[in-house]
């Protein structure tokens, strides 16, 4: 069974910085790839980042840039490093994770979002 806890929401200042942390424990599954979405009130929740075992990355254009994606994967954690951030990022953040049961099966897992507030 997956657990996921994230951390490091809060308030920042435009143009300030801040960094998300996801870490996924449990047994019997492998973990493949994970990343954030975000989802603001009245949109549907939208890709920021994702990175696969392999390291490679992928970004939304809006975030391409300011925004970076890591990954440990020895403990399965993966942090998201948010630079130069503009009031348009303001929105609830959910780590992702996808992973791979004992019987070969794909699935994946939410977190249960953390705030993101860009204001002055």
């Amino acid at each position: 069974q997956v657990q996921v806890v994230e951390s490091g929401g809060g308030l920042v200042q435009p143009g300030g910085s801040l960094r998300l942390s996801c870490a996924a424990s449990g047994t019997s599954f492998t973990v493949n790839t994970m990343g954030w979405y975000r989802q603001t009130p009245g949109k549907q929740r939208e890709l920021v980042a994702t990175i696969n075992n392999g390291g490679i990355s992928n970004y939304a254009d809006s975030v391409k840039g300011r925004f970076t994606i890591s990954r440990e994967n020895g403990k399965n954690t993966v942090h998201l490093q948010m630079d130069s951030l503009k009031s348009e990022d303001t929105s609830v953040y959910y780590c992702w994770v996808q992973y791979i049961t004992k019987s070969w099966t794909l699935r994946d897992y939410w977190g249960q979002g953390t705030q993101v507030t860009v204001s002055s």
